[in-house]
């Protein structure tokens, strides 16, 4: 039991630490480029036919404020426009401008480069391991959270 109470054993407290460590590096970057980690995942899930900004939130987790906020930052800063859809002109779409898309660009190298140095790091066996428990970790999050 001395173990558990060994906050190093317990497994959201590694998993958070590990996220911690990965999104300071990520903002790191990102500021080199003048972005933040926020701008750069909000680039990467903008559809080339536009994306409404409803879709955007839920997709990464983010409150309507703090999603509203960055997008009127990138706005400002000339990485996406708006425009009403054409058949619902209800509907407003987030599309990436030129800025957007090499900023984007920058955003999904970083990360592309970042994981494949992980794969290479990392024995193919205990890759799969890591995706098969937080595979286990994702169904067990679901079962406890609906039990809630």
């Amino acid at each position: 039991m001395s173990e558990i109470s060994d906050k190093s054993y317990l497994i959201d407290f590694v998993v958070r630490h590990l996220w911690h460590k990965i999104s300071r590096m990520y903002n790191q970057k990102a500021n080199e480029h003048g972005l933040t980690v926020s701008i750069g995942f909000i680039l990467l899930n903008i559809d080339k036919d536009g994306t409404p900004s409803t879709q955007l939130g839920p997709k990464m987790g983010m409150e309507p404020t703090s999603l509203s906020r960055t997008l009127k930052t990138m706005e400002e800063k000339g990485l996406i426009f708006r425009k009403s859809d054409n058949k619902d002109k209800r509907k407003v779409l987030i599309f990436l401008t030129e800025e957007g898309v090499a900023k984007r660009k920058i955003a999904k190298t970083v990360i592309l480069d970042f994981n494949e140095r992980l794969i290479k790091s990392i024995p193919k066996g205990k890759l799969k391991t890591f995706y098969e428990v937080a595979e286990r970790l994702d169904t067990s999050i679901d079962i406890e959270s609906n039990n809630i």
